[in-house]
């Protein structure tokens, strides 16, 4: 079915709203025309979906605002929405938080993420008890996660929709092999990241290593970094001020304290801190093990 059909089903219920309590109109190429015209059953009062299902149907921006609008106008039935397989564009994601904001809005369920995303989100939902997506932040500190949750986590941040600002993985017990699984994710979708938090972690030289693939990616904007006690000497710091030297502008703050990086390490940081397109505001080196510090 395309947006024509999905017309003709919405003016049929427009003449009879009262009864219908779930709508799937999934896999169809309704665009946002056939989303804007089901936008318009939905705000009338008399019409009281409660499940609505639109995977796959060639949504994007237009359409969830579409959408967004006419539930904030009616948004007492609707319980249960899918929009997997959609693309939301910058503001569709905004759209879904703005409405869940309000305290009429009675969706328990909201589906927009890959199945492995969303298995991801679930977990992260019983852990830290909000939905990342919408919060833009994420914290899972202290939790060992193993492979498994490893590989979930790396599925949530590769996913299109996935629009996190601030990342902490403090103390969570991530190994070189599952740096490399986070940071290859990190990569695929790097640009709305602005602080990542990896303290406590045994990611040692190799494990830097592969973040500092992220560090160079043109579209990294990463302001703050925070790698305490991560196993890193010398040849880590090289590669990260390495990678910051070919995309320096955006970091504001370093904080590689409890690292061996010796005096070779602190001299390669005194090489980027001369140069006047790192703007960085505020670097932290404790305990280091060196025995002279010309910064």
């Amino acid at each position: 079915m395309t947006d024509e059909g999905c017309s003709d089903v919405t003016s049929a219920l427009k003449s009879n709203p009262s009864h219908l309590r779930e709508l799937d109109l999934s896999r169809n190429k309704l665009g946002d025309s056939g989303v804007k015209n089901l936008s318009d059953l939905l705000k009338k009062p008399k019409f009281k979906l409660e499940k609505l299902q639109l995977s796959n149907c060639s949504v994007t921006e237009e359409g969830y605002k579409a959408l967004a609008s006419a539930l904030r106008s009616n948004p007492s039935h609707l319980i249960e929405l899918d929009l997997t397989g959609n693309d939301p564009g910058q503001s569709g994601v905004k759209q879904l938080n703005d409405l869940l904001q309000d305290p009429d809005c009675q969706l328990k369920t909201l589906r927009f993420l890959s199945p492995a995303a969303e298995k991801a989100c679930r977990y992260v939902n019983r852990v830290v008890g909000e939905n990342p997506f919408l919060q833009r932040k994420l914290n899972l500190s202290g939790h060992k996660l193993g492979d498994t949750r490893v590989n979930q986590i790396a599925a949530l941040l590769q996913d299109k929709h996935c629009q996190l600002n601030t990342l902490t993985l403090s103390g969570c017990s991530i190994t070189e092999k599952q740096s490399l699984i986070l940071t290859s994710a990190l990569k695929s979708n790097p640009s709305h990241l602005r602080e990542l938090n990896l303290t406590g972690n045994n990611l040692g030289n190799t494990g830097v290593k592969h973040l500092c693939a992220v560090l160079k990616d043109p579209h990294c904007k990463l302001e703050r970094l925070r790698l305490i006690c991560c196993d890193m000497t010398d040849e880590g710091c090289s590669d990260v001020t390495s990678a910051l030297k070919s995309n320096p502008s955006h970091l504001r703050e370093l904080d590689l304290s409890g690292n061996k990086l010796g005096d070779s390490g602190v001299k390669n940081l005194s090489d980027l801190l001369m140069n006047p397109q790192f703007k960085l505001e505020k670097l932290q080196l404790v305990s280091l093990y060196c025995t002279a510090i010309t910064v």
